[in-house]
């Protein structure tokens, strides 16, 4: 039904954090809040900006070599388990 076609699927918060321990964690920290000022820090921003950041990133609107390569390898999926 197109009702159903409308709902988006929740995010699956367990393999997302798995994906940020293992891709995101070395550079943002495991908490989110990164001790070195050149990479953001990610605890607390909200979801929807996360995703856009990512998909920006693996797009190449945003230009940065180390998340585009980080981004690159995201499904859709990955960045909204991950936000």
């Amino acid at each position: 039904s197109t009702v159903a076609a409308a709902k988006v699927a929740k995010p699956d918060l367990n393999a997302g954090a798995a994906k940020f321990a293992a891709v995101c964690a070395s550079c943002h920290n495991a908490d989110g809040n990164s001790a070195i000022p050149a990479n953001a820090k990610l605890a607390g921003q909200h979801a929807d900006y996360l995703v856009e950041q990512l998909e920006e990133f693996k797009s190449g609107k945003r230009a940065n070599p180390v998340m585009s390569g980080m981004a690159a390898g995201l499904s859709d999926a990955d960045m909204k388990n991950i936000a």
